[in-house]
């Protein structure tokens, strides 16, 4: 068991090594100058070489690389004198905890990791992502919630009438949400509720979960801005769940321990809850991890139509900017909640399911 918990680790070790080379090697190679787009088009050669000094820029791609992969590392090796070298160890930067030293230049710390300044405000993107993070996940939760709950109660009920109207409807709306873009369905959700009924629904007003008040002070939850985001949000793992739960429903209602259950005079909403439902939600528990984690990097578009403020709508306006360290960080942050949640799942079915670690 150990040997599987840490094989899978390893597994996600490398994954965010990949991830992070990927995403260093996009953005170092785009055309364009940040320090340029900073200063404005009228700035000096001058103003612009200390910028690109600054941001490291005037390194060669290979010493770029190992500095951007120094900063991420939460164990790393610094300078604590040589201010003018690329490891010198900066309180401004780092957050960290001196581990040992070798000699009286080099240290190993250990730190938060480092994902740089926004060309734009200067601002440390760890700082906009702690931001934005939160907005983001309670948007994924709530979706993933109401797809969960939904998709597996319409499933069930699917599989129990199966070849019914509601059987045959399920399949219709669960095909018609799979095929529809987010940004399509947001956009037809919010028209219709948020602007020809809103009247009725008082769902008129989109945005950030929490807003400040009628006299500009303090935030409050406004729950209401949180429903047509997380149903457009929602709606495509619905789907898929709903499916999911058939199917599965399907082939564990056909078992012989169902039959014997039933045949020894056990109600039969007692059998499919109570006996059939335990075992047939695995395959589904395995779709809603992983959908948790693809809404977490999937709700772009989603907080763009509803212009909800979450990490999203940030990586958007950094894009629009520019802002190439903004992105970089909300692409890796997304990456890394991926793949533990991804990781997780794996060493938790690994633990319930002896089978899954011989594979």
């Amino acid at each position: 068991m150990t040997k599987f918990i840490i094989k899978r680790l390893v597994y996600g070790i490398l994954v965010l090594l990949g991830t992070a080379t990927v995403v260093f090697l996009l953005f170092n190679v785009l055309p364009g100058d940040p320090a340029r787009m900073m200063m404005g088009q009228r700035a000096d050669a001058q103003s612009i070489a200390i910028i690109n000094k600054d941001l490291g820029r005037d390194k060669s791609l290979p010493v770029q690389y190992f500095m951007y992969m120094n900063d991420l590392s939460p164990i790393s090796v610094h300078t604590k004198s040589d201010v003018k070298s690329v490891l010198y160890l900066s309180s401004e930067k780092y957050s960290y905890f001196e581990l040992f030293s070798l000699g009286k230049e080099i240290v190993f710390v250990v730190k938060y990791p480092y994902l740089r300044r926004s060309y734009q405000n200067k601002v440390k993107v760890a700082d906009i992502i702690k931001e934005t993070l939160p907005e983001t996940a309670v948007l994924a939760l709530a979706s993933i919630f109401i797809a969960s709950v939904l998709g597996i109660v319409v499933g069930v009920f699917s599989a129990i009438y199966k070849d019914s109207w509601f059987d045959k409807s399920s399949l219709v709306f669960a095909i018609l949400w799979m095929s529809g873009p987010s940004f399509y369905i947001g956009l037809i959700l919010a028209y219709v509720f948020g602007h020809v009924l809103s009247a009725y629904t008082h769902l008129n007003f989109v945005g950030s979960l929490f807003v400040m008040d009628d006299y500009g002070n303090g935030e409050y939850l406004e729950l209401k801005n949180l429903i047509l985001p997380a149903i457009t949000l929602g709606l495509r793992p619905l789907a898929i769940i709903i499916q999911l739960t058939r199917s599965s429903m399907l082939e564990v209602l056909s078992q012989d321990y169902i039959r014997t259950a039933t045949a020894k005079g056990l109600g039969f909403y007692v059998v499919v809850f109570r006996h059939a439902l335990k075992n047939a939600l695995s395959p589904v528990m395995t779709a809603i991890s992983g959908w948790f984690a693809s809404l977490m990097a999937g709700s772009v578009f989603v907080e763009e139509v509803f212009d909800w403020k979450g990490i999203g709508k940030e990586t958007v306006y950094a894009l629009q900017k520019y802002d190439l360290p903004v992105v970089m960080g909300a692409v890796l942050v997304v990456a890394v909640i991926f793949v533990i949640i991804n990781t997780a799942v794996d060493i938790l079915y690994g633990i319930l399911d002896p089978r899954v670690r011989v594979r």
